[in-house]
């Protein structure tokens, strides 16, 4: 083959390639060019969920009361209220979800049908797992005792039911009840716990205005023992009975249950007493209630045991979202689901002045796992307000903030783009207490008697320092140590995800404040 040849083929060669790169780059521009003027449809855009990103919420239908989970072979087994037929109402059965670090859940069905025998659907109770085969059922039996409405649909009593797949379905042990109703139109929410100091089972029982206290060797026969009264706080729910070691080294047993404080202008959450049991009588070291929560919606709650921990040290606590007072109005049975839980806080024992102790919440710290992108500011001087360059609806809000002269200072959150809707976060140097505040954005209370939480704060500190967990439909706030949380549901619009910093009244001065986005476990 002679050089002319070869060159005038190699200027072919070269030809084509030029006219298929100039192909390429052009079919590229052109395909860039189509997808960045091409218009959405609107039909096409996707819908905005009210679905919580980071929060335990029903797969379908309804959820309410949460059952205290119990941990079984490196897992926590939770077991809540249930409805598969809401809105029309027909009943509640147990539903259990698993989980290795109390964020992350998995969905496990329905575990105690309603409705399986004459005594009506399952309510709230308790489950325990029985390591000494106390029952007999077999090692390691999970033991639930539930109350249910009895043959006659007129009595409140205790059935037991029993598990030997691991808590995957439960059986009835009987027909008849293990604690039959002794006359009281309120006899129900037992809660049972192991009481290792003095080696048998312990069951509290909400009756009326009263906790009940019973006693058991094998789960199936129960025995009273005294109980305790309490004034201007409605029909007492779902109790609570545990024994915590406080920071300065004194144990001391905790009674609480959900209550409605409004009647006494107190909150409609979780009051607690703290004191001491001898195995068959509480006795409070005062008079005085405590409230776990704050807010609006932190009902039905429960605390147990750090299985991987020191028990008495610290324990986990969690809840129901919602209040009775609008628990149908939400906007999320759009999307056919009504029912968020609380993230799961860690609470420990703290002791304060002369002889008082109260409980401490903060957030559980495997949440931080979800996080992987945030936004920090090292100080923010405030007089008036000032606007982050942060949109979010998913994260976690921290900042200590101090003032020498001010009446307000705190955060608008879920803020809209012209600043009229927002939910207010904060602190009243003024009123002496921290609050919450949705009056400024939707919220499920169409009556406004529930608009504005607050919680007693020392303002003469001059300085605090809030946590702020916010999701797509709560918000929940850890003042300082946690000694006063607020859990609250809110309803923003879809676009408002502002967040600015404001005082009132003086000058703030904002630290450390760091924004860190959560990931959606859903």
């Amino acid at each position: 083959m002679s050089k002319k040849r070869v060159f005038k083929k190699s200027y072919k060669i070269a030809g084509i390639i030029i006219i298929g790169l100039w192909m390429v780059i052009s079919t590229g521009f052109l395909i860039q060019t189509f997808f960045e003027t091409k218009e959405v449809p609107p039909e096409e855009k996707e819908e905005y969920s009210y679905r919580a990103a980071y929060h335990f919420t029903a797969p379908d239908h309804w959820k309410n009361d949460p059952q205290k989970p119990v941990y079984y072979e490196g897992t926590y087994h939770y077991y809540y209220l249930y409805n598969g037929d809401y809105p029309d109402g027909n009943g509640t059965e147990w539903r259990h979800a698993t989980s290795k670090d109390l964020v992350h859940w998995k969905d496990e069905g329905v575990a105690i049908p309603k409705y399986t025998n004459e005594n009506g659907d399952p309510w709230s109770g308790s489950v325990v797992i029985d390591k000494e085969n106390t029952a007999g059922f077999g090692k390691d039996a999970f033991i639930a005792v539930v109350t249910q409405p009895s043959k006659n649909g007129q009595k409140q009593e205790q059935f037991l039911w029993y598990s030997t797949d691991k808590g995957k379905t439960f059986k009835p042990y009987s027909e008849e009840p293990v604690m039959k109703n002794p006359g009281p139109k309120d006899f129900r929410d037992p809660k049972i716990i192991w009481d290792d100091t003095h080696h048998k089972w312990i069951m509290t029982m909400a009756e009326g205005s009263k906790i009940g206290f019973y006693e058991s060797d094998n789960l199936k026969d129960w025995r009273y023992t005294s109980s305790i009264s309490t004034e201007n706080l409605g029909v007492l729910e779902c109790p609570d009975l545990f024994r915590m070691r406080a920071d300065d080294g004194t144990e001391k047993w905790v009674l609480g249950f959900s209550a409605n404080g409004k009647i006494a202008g107190k909150p409609n959450t979780y009051a607690y007493w703290t004191g001491s049991f001898d195995g068959s009588e509480f006795k409070p070291d005062s008079q005085e209630l405590l409230w776990l929560d704050y807010g609006f919606d932190w009902y039905g709650g429960v605390t147990f045991e750090d299985a991987e921990g020191d028990q008495l040290k610290k324990r986990y606590a969690l809840a129901w979202m919602n209040n009775w007072a609008y628990a149908d109005n939400t906007p999320t049975m759009d999307e056919d689901f009504n029912g968020l839980d609380s993230i799961v806080r860690e609470i420990e024992l703290k002791h304060e002045g002369e002889d008082q102790y109260y409980l401490s919440s903060q957030p559980i710290k495997a949440l931080d796992e979800l996080s992987k992108v945030s936004n920090a500011y090292d100080e923010i001087k405030v007089n008036g307000s000032k606007t982050l360059d942060v949109k979010a609806d998913a994260y976690q809000l921290e900042a200590d903030i101090s003032w020498s002269d001010l009446l307000h200072a705190g955060f608008r959150l879920r803020e809209s783009a012209d600043k009229k809707r927002h939910v207010d976060v904060g602190i009243s140097s003024e009123g002496n207490y921290s609050f919450v505040n949705r009056a400024f954005t939707d919220h499920p209370d169409k009556t406004n008697q529930f608009v504005e939480s607050t919680a007693p704060f020392d303002a003469s500190k001059k300085k605090v320092h809030l946590k702020i967990l916010v999701d797509k439909t709560s918000i929940e706030v850890f003042v300082d140590d946690g000694k006063a949380v607020h859990s609250s549901l809110v309803f923003p619009q879809p676009d408002d995800k502002g967040i600015t910093l404001f005082s009132e009244g003086g000058k703030a001065v904002f630290e450390n404040v760091k924004v860190k986005h959560f990931d959606s476990i859903h």
